[in-house]
């Protein structure tokens, strides 16, 4: 049924958030902006750099300017340090093992600044293959907006339905059917079942490992698409 396996990045092959918030808290504070606890970036992070940033910023403030400068001092922090934290989840080493015995093209599309995506993909992900590994390039819309997931399933020659699109917010579950690809929900992501579901998840996959199950078992894909 499928022919390639589009992933999202953060919260659902690799646990990012504490060095998430290390960069941006970091950025905060150079500004003079309170920072936040590090479980509180699990619900500001999704649509962007800017945006995360902007909603780490006080309700209050209104100054692009320094706006600018507060995301691009987050961009240089996370950069210096990209993987200090973040991990695999557990079972997704094995997985793209696996989709790799099968041959099975996989790519990552992340909402994260293009630059920044490669680094972690390299620290965290680095002696595993992907046909692409794509982030936020400027002048290209971000996720929701499926111009960049419809280019990646053209370069792995897969129709979009065909692709099995992985992620862990509505976001990704958004993309995922504005594509027209088979959205799958990461249980274990950053967001939740509840919200992937309210987004329209096709299935929802408890670990990473149990994707596989879905792949050999199209009966189990048992929600309306």
């Amino acid at each position: 049924m499928f022919k390639a396996i589009i992933f999202d990045l953060d919260g659902t092959l690799v646990d990012t958030i504490e060095d998430i918030a290390a960069a941006v808290n970091s950025a905060l504070v150079s500004f003079g902006f309170p920072t936040h606890a590090s479980g509180d970036y699990y619900r500001l992070v999704g649509n962007g750099m800017r945006n995360l940033v902007r909603n780490a910023a006080p309700v209050d403030f209104s100054d692009e300017a320094v706006l600018d400068a507060c995301v691009a001092q987050a961009v240089r922090e996370y950069a210096e340090k990209p993987a200090v934290f973040s991990k695999a989840y557990p079972g997704v080493p094995e997985l793209l093992n696996e989709l790799r015995a099968r041959k099975m093209p996989a790519a990552i599309l992340s909402n994260k600044p293009d630059g920044l995506t490669l680094l972690v993909v390299k620290a965290v992900l680095g002696n595993h293959s992907f046909s692409a590994v794509q982030g936020e390039k400027t002048g290209v819309p971000r996720k929701p907006d499926p111009t960049s997931a419809l280019a990646i399933a053209a370069l792995l020659g897969a129709k979009p339905r065909e692709v099995l699109y992985l992620g862990d917010s509505d976001v990704d579950m958004h993309t995922a059917r504005n594509a027209g690809f088979f959205a799958a929900g990461a249980a274990w992501g950053f967001r939740g079942s509840e919200e992937l579901e309210a987004a329209g998840a096709q299935a929802m996959i408890e670990s990473p490992i149990d994707l596989l199950k879905l792949l050999d078992s199209p009966s189990l894909l048992t929600k309306s698409s």
